[in-house]
């Protein structure tokens, strides 16, 4: 008898998880009948590599126009006939071991030049009125910084441009996020690189400080949404056991890429303004890509927009040389018709419990990723080496950490991933805040700096499982925003060395260490199909965290209470 019933319950349970199932495993059906990571796909993902790379000039090109050589000092136009170092010998008072970059001596420049001597070390110093010499050694090109004499009293303004930009990622982040669910990801997609040109060619015109600062704006709006819109895209087309090395290597060959490639453009072009042409005008290709790229059929499904659907999975079986059998075809058109009216937004996704939690939680750990990334980053200075140097080995850390996600990722799970590196990067981070400056604190650095590219990977690619179809664009923007903020924070904990050398590594690896523990709340997704409404999503968590149990517990009980009281 128990037997029996032990049976009866088995088969209502399978029956059930048919039913809950709905339009994701209908498109999943669909996606391995035609091929998890077919031609198509293949195609797809190298669609990624000129976006992967337009990533990393979007959000490290300012680095490169705004950049300060370290060496300038107070123009005398009495003095400009002479060679740099002279000019600076006989005009500029010595402070320490180097020489003052923001004061002048008072002196009567015609006695100078005839007697070839700089004035007594106790004359009158006043600050720079004529603008100031730039030694370009460690930067060998003009930048806006030292054309626009933007140091010393004007320090402030490539600072505050690039706080700014990071202003218009969280407007982009938002703006772009609502697009690509309300009406597609690949509008989304070329808008974001449209707005990146436009800001790019624009700041090549700017006169002022004002004007740049709006056209950095522009730029920012782009920051990491176009690499997301075409990452979403294609990891709606691929199958689950693809998803991984696709998301991981995209990161890891083309941004990383991009990132390695971009300090040597600027070196060896040597001008900005010609740097910004050659990095922005590509980004008009944009134009061709509805002609190439498909739109996501999974989005398409969930507004109804079945024929399209259908159409472009047609010719994904056409290109992979498969065969979708009726029936699995017929059972998509069939759920997908059954939610044409869905319009599920992000204000749908905050509406239920266990999704406004995943979400909330998903936020605190990828900001603790994005400030650790962005902090060490700025730390990272304390390598010795030139600017151009330094960037690339701290990019090359991209290459090999992602790498290792990519193997790994599919068989230790995104939680695994998620909080084994960021709780040793936390770890390695508050270690070096205890060892005095140099190379064991530097070794530290760099070693968290790769470990926290790890996690930084997982979540990314987590965070995009999660949430479901309806408004994942929309939803994946608003982490990806937390994130923006979060960088928008690391400058003024990097600031707080001032107060005690050791705060601004304590602060980042506590953060670190704190924000690990909510991965434990969190479903894993390995393995799993993407879910496509609301309901599956909130099914989803429900499933597979703790929390998630203990609410449909509580749920239960309350069904019981008031089953009693009727």
């Amino acid at each position: 008898m128990k037997l029996k019933e032990s049976e009866s319950i088995g088969m209502e349970e399978k029956e059930q998880m048919k039913k809950e199932a709905g339009d994701s495993d209908a498109l999943e059906n669909v996606l391995y009948h035609v091929g998890g990571m077919g031609l198509y796909q293949r195609m797809l993902f190298l669609s990624m590599l000129p976006v992967g790379i337009f990533f990393a000039f979007i959000y490290f090109g300012q680095m490169f126009i705004t950049a300060t050589p370290q060496q300038h000092w107070c123009h005398v136009p009495e003095l400009a006939h002479l060679d740099l170092e002279t000019r600076r010998n006989l005009s500029v008072p010595r402070v320490g071991d180097g020489w003052a970059q923001c004061a002048v001596y008072a002196a009567n420049w015609s006695h100078v030049l005839h007697d070839m001597q700089p004035p007594e070390p106790g004359t009158p110093t006043v600050p720079c009125r004529n603008g100031w010499d730039f030694q370009l050694a460690d930067i060998p090109y003009h930048t806006v910084v030292s054309e626009r004499g933007w140091v010393c009293e004007y320090s402030g303004y490539a600072p505050l441009a690039q706080t700014i930009y990071f202003v218009g990622s969280l407007v982009g982040g938002i703006f772009f996020g609502w697009m690509a669910d309300r009406f597609g990801r690949v509008p989304a997609l070329v808008g974001t690189h449209l707005v990146a040109c436009v800001g790019g060619l624009g700041t090549i015109y700017t006169t002022g400080v004002w004007d740049f600062i709006f056209c950095r704006f522009l730029v920012g709006m782009a920051f990491d949404n176009n690499f997301m819109m075409l990452y979403i895209l294609v990891l709606e087309y691929v199958g689950p056991r693809h998803r991984t090395w696709v998301a991981s290597m995209a990161t890891a060959l083309f941004f990383g890429g991009g990132c390695l490639l971009l300090p040597w453009i600027a070196y060896f072009i040597s001008d900005w303004r010609k740097f910004l042409w050659v990095t922005s005008l590509p980004m008009a290709l944009c134009v061709f890509v509805p002609f190439i790229i498909p739109e996501s059929a999974r989005w398409l499904a969930s507004r109804g927009k079945v024929n399209q659907a259908v159409k472009i999975l047609k010719r994904i079986e056409k290109i992979n040389g498969t065969k979708i059998p009726p029936d699995v075809m017929d059972e998509f058109i069939v759920s997908s018709s059954q939610t044409r009216q869905s319009r599920e937004s992000l204000i749908d996704l905050f509406r239920s419990g266990p999704l406004r939690n995943m979400i909330i939680f998903m936020v605190v750990i990828y900001m603790a990723c994005a400030m650790m990334f962005d902090g060490l980053v700025r730390m990272s200075e304390g390598l010795g080496l030139d600017f151009f140097i330094t960037f690339t080995l701290t990019s090359a850390t991209e290459i090999p950490s992602v790498t290792i996600v990519a193997i790994v990722l599919d068989r230790w799970g995104r939680r695994k991933l998620t909080i084994v590196p960021i709780v040793t990067a936390g770890t390695f981070t508050l270690i070096a805040a205890f060892l005095s400056k140099g190379v064991p604190q530097v070794a530290l650095a760099i070693a968290s700096r790769f470990m926290i590219n790890m996690s930084y990977t997982a979540i990314v690619q987590w965070s995009a499982e999660l949430v479901p179809t309806g408004a994942r664009a929309s939803g994946s923007a608003l982490i990806h925003v937390s994130g923006y903020i979060a960088t928008m924070m690391s400058p003024f904990i990097v600031y707080s060395e001032r107060f005690w050398s050791s705060l601004p590594l304590l602060i980042l690896g506590g953060t670190a260490l704190l924000a690990s523990s909510f991965a434990f709340l969190l479903p894993e997704t390995m393995g799993r199909p993407m879910p496509q409404t609301i309901d599956e999503g909130e099914k989803f968590v429900r499933s597979h965290t703790v929390c998630g149990k203990a609410e449909d517990e509580d749920e239960l009980k309350y069904e019981k209470q008031k089953a009693l009281i009727t």
